[in-house]
């Protein structure tokens, strides 16, 4: 297929499943979960921006975090459903490495946010007397301006490097464009790609890992040392919903693009992918809010609030 009929055709996206019966209770577990996902990650950010005691450096970090999820599972989701109610399964070229670009720029900075706040407990536990100077308004600014760079110019060389390819089948068994599957219909060598691919794939989302790592290892030396199992739990509870939320990031994220081109399969890819472009958008919000007192009385104060006015 030559570059001209790529933009006029596209790719068709065969979905979650090609079997008919399944659309519709597809559709309905996909749009509450994009439901629940908006409203969980909304709240999340009305609550820090209307309460004072949440305008602190952590919940910052948690607002763009939600901000990110939101934009992470609109990315995908919505294109998903629209495909299953109307059983339009096309994608336009362009249509295609744009969801493929804007998917890889917020899925990377996703990975940049989970280590800046693995950086901001890390200096709330081991270095609290610092800490207002450490993780100031300025610093955090500074780090997400760096991350939005390099997660930008990251998308932008998959992107460009992907749609150069020479394509001889134009369909994609997946709910959306992302570089794996792409790479498996592509009738051209893509060993350059598979290298970039891997290597600097490796360097945005290894350098993270060891960000998050090292920040835990000195997080649990100090929890070691408080006297009490009581002082401990207290303390490592304020990181308990940070580390659940990386465990299932990374652990998706390892498997879908860390592996060799013959390990591709795509029912697998299909159940890894719907965990990290929506279950974990979804769940980000109940884990931090489950776990967190301040945000537990921050939505107290809503519902009672609330129960206030309606009387």
């Amino acid at each position: 297929m030559d570059e001209k009929n790529q933009t006029i055709f596209g790719f068709t996206l065969l979905g979650l499943s090609e079997k008919p019966y399944l659309r519709m209770p597809l559709f309905s577990v996909f749009m509450a979960a994009y439901v629940l996902c908006i409203l969980g990650n909304v709240l999340i950010l009305i609550l820090i921006s209307t309460h004072s005691q949440l305008h602190t450096p952590m919940y910052f970090l948690l607002g763009n975090l939600s901000a990110a999820d939101i934009w992470l599972a609109s990315i995908t989701i919505p294109r998903t459903l629209y495909s299953l109610l109307s059983q339009d399964l096309s994608i336009s070229f362009h249509g295609c490495f744009a969801q493929l670009y804007l998917f890889h720029m917020v899925g990377n900075m996703d990975s940049f946010l989970l280590a800046i706040m693995a950086i901001d407990r890390y200096a709330a536990i081991c270095r609290p007397l610092h800490y207002t100077a450490i993780m100031s308004r300025r610093t955090c600014s500074g780090l997400l301006i760096s991350s939005w760079i390099i997660v930008n110019f990251n998308a932008t060389l998959h992107t460009v490097l992907t749609s150069t390819l020479s394509y001889c089948n134009r369909i994609i068994h997946h709910y959306f464009c992302d570089i794996p599957v792409m790479l498996t219909l592509s009738c051209t060598d893509t060993s350059t790609n598979e290298m970039v691919l891997f290597t600097e794939g490796t360097l945005l989302v290894v350098a993270p890992m060891l960000i998050i790592l090292c920040s835990y290892v000195l997080i649990i030396r100090d929890i070691l040392k408080l006297c009490t199992s009581k002082g401990r739990q207290r303390t490592f509870s304020t990181c308990s919903s940070h580390l659940t939320v990386v465990i299932i990031f990374y652990s998706s994220v390892i498997f879908m693009y860390f592996r060799p081109r013959s390990l591709y399969s795509e029912a697998y890819d299909k159940i890894i992918s719907v965990l990290y472009c929506m279950i974990t958008p979804m769940l980000n919000p109940f884990i931090y809010t489950l776990r967190n007192n301040d945000i537990k009385q921050a939505v107290k104060k809503v519902i009672q609030r609330g129960s206030t006015d309606g009387q």
